[in-house]
């Protein structure tokens, strides 16, 4: 059969929705690497493939990133995911769950075509504050680490001016720590005002990001967790803004937009170097 993908972004942020009804080819960490190189493949984010059976009698969506590695849970993926189901008729109410490997999310369409979304993310852990020696000493850095069924750390005091070439200096330093054994997310933070957050982010195994959902309650939920912020925050991100609710034990829920890009069929040529790679 044609091997088809769906291309959507969030913010930015892009993934490959890849439907094993209409994409047959198993998935190995080389492979996703060229379908995800921005000049020897498609291009994007990460893959999102799916929907899967789950024991929970929801679709499941695997996500990966484009290092070839295995992301818990992303809420762009997740809000893209979701539009996706929306757009070829897997699903036909306003609300639906998803199975991630970070466990079960609810999400919610604030529109018939399905463009703003809001995704219940589950609940936010907050960690004890961390000193890390990064770069044999060079740097010594404070971060807050975090789950949210994927890990993150946050940065707030340590810097006055975030900027894209921060977190390209520091990021992969942070992902790369000993405390980290799994690796991290990253978010540098600006608290704006009690409403407004701005944050840069080096997103584990995909690196400079414009934005992400998880990174976003992650630092809102730290923010919040510390006394800076109320309790719904904007997160302001170079690709956009996203609305962060923090409700009662850190359950942390999340409103943005979604846009599609593409749809289209992989070439035989490609398909055939796909093939090759293991």
């Amino acid at each position: 059969m044609p091997e088809r993908y769906a291309k959507y972004h969030a913010l930015g942020n892009d993934y490959l929705v890849l439907d094993p009804q209409s994409f047959s080819i198993p998935l190995t960490p080389q492979k996703i690497q060229r379908i995800c190189h921005r000049n020897f493949g498609l291009g994007s984010d990460g893959i999102l493939y799916g929907p899967q059976p789950s024991t929970e009698d929801i679709p499941a969506v695997s996500i990966f990133n484009p290092d070839g590695s295995e992301a818990e849970k992303s809420g762009n993926g997740i809000r893209i995911f979701a539009k996706y189901l929306w757009d070829h008729g897997y699903a036909t109410s306003d609300s639906l769950d998803l199975h991630t490997k970070g466990g079960k999310v609810s999400v919610h369409r604030n529109d018939a075509q399905a463009t703003n979304l809001t995704v219940a993310m589950g609940k936010l852990t907050v960690h004890e504050k961390q000193r890390l020696s990064l770069d044999e000493g060079r740097y010594v850095v404070d971060v807050y680490p975090a789950s949210i069924g994927n890990p993150h750390a946050a940065v707030i005091e340590e810097v006055q001016d975030i900027s894209e070439a921060l977190a390209r200096e520091w990021g992969p330093l942070i992902e790369n720590s000993p405390y980290f054994p799994h690796r991290t997310n990253v978010q540098f933070v600006k608290v704006l005002d009690r409403d407004n957050i701005q944050i840069e982010i080096w997103e584990r195994g995909a690196g400079y990001t414009l934005a992400s959902g998880s990174s976003s309650c992650a630092a809102a939920g730290v923010c919040y967790n510390l006394g800076l912020c109320n309790d719904n925050i904007t997160v302001h991100m170079p690709g956009g803004k996203l609305q962060i609710q923090v409700q009662k034990d850190l359950e942390m829920i999340m409103t943005g937009d979604v846009s599609s890009v593409a749809t289209g069929q992989f070439t035989a040529p490609f398909i055939d170097q796909l093939l090759q790679l293991e």
